[in-house]
């Protein structure tokens, strides 16, 4: 069996050890839903069918986006960026495996721990106190694989970030403009359709927009058929540019490490 899985399955168990830690995450997730649930109704009731959303779709909106901070990581980097920085991350190279690959694999099982965790409390929580309009089984079907390719990009937009310590050897700079970066275009904060003009239309094509706003619309059933493709597909485009450009990075990196004698 190869390693990838062994490492995935590890990760979510690591995860997943500390459930109380893990509730208490949920749990200040679940109030900020609330707050913002509360913010954006009285916004659409100034502003009905702001972006083409309603106020239902709206306030779903909001607990998707809580639901979604765990597994995509928007508060968060990699633990690699502490191995590159203390040098750890030359045991990482030696070992027989893809350095991406590997990495890939333990924020697949983080995510997935993260989900169950963090992410189901917020939406079962504001489905019980609001009118949300949760999708089918066919709904929820596609609204998984749109997780998935978000992670899947989110992962990517991290890694990079990570191999930038190589040559910065300290990340806080890049992590505060990344942070800066998914919270805004991402839909963290509001959703990318009452972006207005040409603000909107760059928002929406950057990668950040997988993350969030991608997922959250397909959670809202605004795309269906080819629509529900090309939404894959955007997100499919931006894991592969980004992993490809983590690759790139990654055989950078270990040239430099190798000049510099690691």
């Amino acid at each position: 069996m190869s390693v990838y899985p062994w490492v995935a399955a590890y990760s979510f168990r690591r995860h997943a050890a500390y459930p109380l830690g893990a509730l208490a995450e949920a749990v200040t997730n679940t109030v900020f839903g609330f707050v913002r649930a509360w913010i954006v109704l009285a916004l659409w009731d100034a502003r009905p069918a702001l972006g083409g959303y309603t106020a239902a779709d709206a306030v779903a909106f909001c607990f998707i986006t809580q639901a979604m901070i765990g597994p995509v990581q928007v508060f968060g980097g990699l633990e690699l960026t502490r191995r590159i920085r203390s040098g750890d991350v030359a045991i990482d190279l030696y070992r027989p495996v893809d350095l991406q690959g590997w990495w890939l694999a333990d924020d697949l099982g983080r995510a997935a721990g993260a989900l169950l965790l963090r992410g189901v409390p917020p939406m079962a929580a504001g489905a019980a106190v609001f009118d949300l309009a949760l999708p089918g089984p066919a709904g929820w079907a596609a609204f998984a694989v749109a997780v998935l390719l978000a992670v899947v990009t989110g992962f990517a937009l991290r890694y990079l970030v990570a191999l930038v310590t190589f040559w910065l050897h300290d990340d806080r700079g890049m992590q505060a403009v990344a942070l800066i970066m998914s919270m805004f275009f991402s839909g963290m904060i509001l959703p990318l359709v009452v972006f207005p003009g040409a603000l909107g239309t760059v928002a929406r094509a950057l990668p950040w927009a997988a993350l969030i706003q991608v997922p959250a619309d397909v959670f809202l059933g605004e795309h269906s058929g080819t629509g529900l493709l090309s939404a894959y597909a955007f997100q499919a485009f931006w894991a592969v540019v980004l992993l490809a450009a983590g690759r790139a990075l990654t055989l950078a990196a270990r040239h430099r490490l190798v000049i510099h004698g690691g």
